[in-house]
């Protein structure tokens, strides 16, 4: 390339009739060819610092996998605790202290390696785990089911009652559940944690009444605008899964 310190060169090489930019003849004095060469390099220098500025800005940007710490009063919350080496199930978090918060409206968390631990919080990658509570809002009553897959272990309740048990140490699997919710406002509950590294999986799956499953979304759970519309929702026909083999119970509401 052609920088600020070649240019006497160049001032050089216009008086001798080449250019020691491209190694080609030019007539003595032909300022045009130069003038060319100068901003054909002066574009590849623009490149270069717009692709150093992308990579650095790569190299600085968090990854956030189960949620950001940006807060959010529509969303789910998730207190994240510390686990002690070898746990083998969900922990009773009233005993432990949080060690941070973070918030999302899904939970995607495809199977995938993790090891980026939680940006502004803590490096941690293993032996962590993660309490989401949040509420969301049924317009249309009826029959609703819901998926969670996970790795490790999970659990999915749904106005205290619980519809999903898959907690242990285990790979990915996935469990379902359903329950019959009336209009109004619900309350959510998800418990996950993530035993040795480095695999994690943690998605939250929803089909409504005569609908396709997708991916469970807060965003697309408000309630009215207007507070004055707002009630209390009520659950009922659980029928609940267990892992290991064990046959779904209905309990009726």
């Amino acid at each position: 390339m052609v920088y600020l310190w070649r240019m006497p060169m160049m001032v050089r090489d216009i008086q001798m009739g080449e250019c020691c930019h491209c190694a080609n003849h030019a007539q003595v004095g032909d300022l045009r060819h130069y003038n060319m060469c100068i901003l054909v390099d002066l574009m590849h220098l623009l490149l270069v610092v717009l692709a150093a500025g992308v990579s650095v800005l790569a190299q600085e940007k968090p990854e956030y996998t189960f949620g950001t710490t940006t807060v959010s009063t529509s969303g789910l919350q998730g207190r994240v605790y510390f686990l002690k080496k070898n746990t083998a199930r969900l922990p009773k978090f009233d005993r432990l202290k949080s060690v941070g918060t973070i918030y999302t409206n899904t939970l995607n968390v495809t199977p995938r390696q993790f090891a980026e631990g939680f940006p502004g919080i803590s490096r941690r990658f293993e032996w962590f785990a993660i309490d989401y509570t949040g509420r969301f809002w049924i317009d249309t009553a009826g029959e609703y089911r819901f998926r969670l897959l996970s790795d490790d272990g999970a659990r999915l309740s749904i106005d205290d009652e619980e519809l999903i048990d898959n907690d242990g140490l285990h790979p990915t699997a996935t469990l379902s559940g359903s329950a019959i919710l009336s209009r109004g406002i619900h309350t959510i509950h998800v418990s996950y944690f993530q035993g040795p590294r480095y695999m994690v999986a943690l998605v939250l799956s929803v089909a409504a009444p005569e609908e396709d499953w997708r991916i469970f979304d807060t965003e697309k759970f408000l309630p009215p605008k207007d507070p004055g519309e707002w009630v209390s929702g009520t659950i009922r026909e659980v029928r609940h899964s267990l892992r290991f083999g064990e046959p779904n119970r209905i309990i009726e509401k």
